[in-house]
């Protein structure tokens, strides 16, 4: 008989065999996307409104950092979050990044990692 564990998120858990540390490797270019989201805003990640799309085609656009690659937005999205709140990421975004083919163990190495690096910068200032 089989079962799934789901966790408080409502993600299946992984197995301790599949759930290893070389199974939470990020690549460089997915690193990279952790570190660029780190300057962006919680704006970045809503839909642009009908009022801020016209003052873009008056004043000029601004950049739009939404990736191109559904699986990398997702990993962005969540590194927005992550760096902007460490507490409290919804579960709809969990569950976006786990169906982009991310693991429970990716998203701990995402928000451990984000976590050590705003220690640091509080306790170097």
């Amino acid at each position: 008989m089989a079962y799934l564990a789901f966790d408080e998120n409502g993600a299946v858990q992984q197995s301790a065999m599949t759930d290893r540390a070389t199974d939470a490797r990020l690549s460089a270019l997915e690193w990279a996307v952790v570190v660029l989201a780190r300057r962006d805003t919680l704006a970045t990640l809503r839909e642009p409104g009908r009022l801020s799309m016209a003052l873009g085609n008056l004043f000029g656009r601004t950049p739009n950092p939404r990736l191109a690659d559904p699986k990398l937005e997702a990993l962005r999205r969540l590194a927005v979050l992550s760096w902007h709140d460490l507490v409290a990421v919804p579960a709809q975004e969990i569950a976006a990044f786990l169906a982009a083919g991310f693991t429970n163990a990716h998203y701990q190495t995402l928000r451990a990692s984000i976590r050590a690096a705003t220690i640091n910068k509080a306790q170097r200032a």
